[in-house]
């Protein structure tokens, strides 16, 4: 026989109500324990507790976001295409950082992306605080207009990587966005240093997009370890990509037509360091004999390549975490602050 004191659960969604009438408290105590108020005793929220596991309550978030002002989901927003999205590592490592430090919160993470006009109408469309708490911002190009759209909506924003405009107006000592990012100039120097001392001088490089902090930071990385050494930057010596393995492959073409001297590269991503690979293979250019090779990230291909690939490290997962971390410090109400993440060199046989 069932027992005495259990209650029925009622034919349709358990109410508010119903678990206060199990839990012997007030519909005001359990609305604060499902609302997150520190201000219920911890046995009455046990009580509470007991009794949503019970009843197996799900709190109506329309009508909780009515009283609590909140939605309870963050928007992870990416400008570039779902092909890359999907199919380059660096991304999907900030994802499973973003994911992993959200697991042990109530937020729901709404990934989009935002390279087409459509999209872009899209995701400007949903940005607002009816629909998320707060938006992390990830792959801007120069000039994007989402960040000031979304102060403007008074939405929390936290930036994936230093915004571009803050190089031109050089450092300063406070920031008036939140932003996480690694030290992309420290690491491109490690990475040049390294080549420098392997006797490398004619050292190419693969610049990335010079609309995007990271590749210009990275592109004055290898400038600056070039002139510490007490050498002239030769800027033949330098061709852009887009951080993609074709156009790492296409840069080693255009490099080597023009300076066939060329006895070392800096990729300034593990995606063209693949390409570039493929290209000095092409073109019967031995490595590290001929030409020692150096990337930027550290994902997993570069140490599947032959050689495997000397990388400079970039942790993007603590990266992924980090953004969370002050995003939730600013949906709480804490004042914009940036994180830089260090970078290191890993040593591998293609140098």
């Amino acid at each position: 026989m069932p027992s005495t004191n259990s209650r029925p659960r009622s034919a349709g969604r358990p109410t508010l109500d119903e678990v206060a009438s199990r839990a012997g408290v007030g519909r005001g105590t359990v609305s604060r324990v499902v609302n997150g108020s520190p201000q219920v005793s911890p046995e009455a929220r046990a009580a509470v507790q007991k009794a949503i596991d019970e009843l197996g309550y799900v709190p109506n978030r329309a009508a909780r976001a009515l009283v609590t002002q909140r939605t309870d989901s963050v928007a992870l927003v990416v400008s570039e295409s779902e092909e890359r999205v999907f199919g380059e590592p660096f991304f999907a490592g900030i994802v499973r950082g973003v994911s992993s430090a959200l697991a042990d919160t109530q937020l729901q993470l709404w990934l989009a992306m935002a390279q087409s006009p459509a999209e872009r109408q899209r995701v400007e469309h949903h940005l607002t605080n009816q629909h998320v708490d707060g938006v992390m911002l990830l792959s801007l190009h120069d000039a994007d207009p989402l960040p000031g759209l979304l102060e403007q909506r008074g939405l929390p924003v936290v930036l994936g990587g230093r915004p571009a405009r803050m190089l031109s107006e050089g450092e300063r000592s406070g920031t008036d966005v939140a932003f996480v990012d690694a030290d992309n100039e420290g690491g491109a120097r490690l990475a040049v240093g390294h080549l420098l001392d392997r006797d490398r001088r004619r050292i190419a490089a693969i610049a990335g997009p010079q609309d995007m902090a990271a590749g210009v930071s990275r592109l004055a990385g290898y400038r600056e370890a070039i002139e510490r050494a007490g050498m002239p930057v030769d800027e033949s010596l330098i061709a852009y990509g887009d951080f993609s393995e074709a156009s790492g492959e296409r840069a080693i073409h255009e490099l080597l037509a023009r300076n066939p001297d060329v006895d070392a590269v800096f990729a300034a991503s593990d995606l063209m360091a693949v390409g570039a690979l493929r290209a000095l293979r092409e073109l019967g250019k031995r490595v590290p004999d001929d030409v020692s090779l150096v990337g930027f990230d550290d994902v997993a291909i570069a140490r599947q390549t032959d050689p495997p690939l000397t990388t400079v490290h970039q942790p993007v997962e603590a990266m992924g975490r980090e953004m969370v971390r002050l995003l939730l410090a600013r949906i709480a109400g804490a004042e914009p602050s940036a994180v830089m993440v260090e970078t290191h060199l890993v040593e591998r046989t293609s140098t």
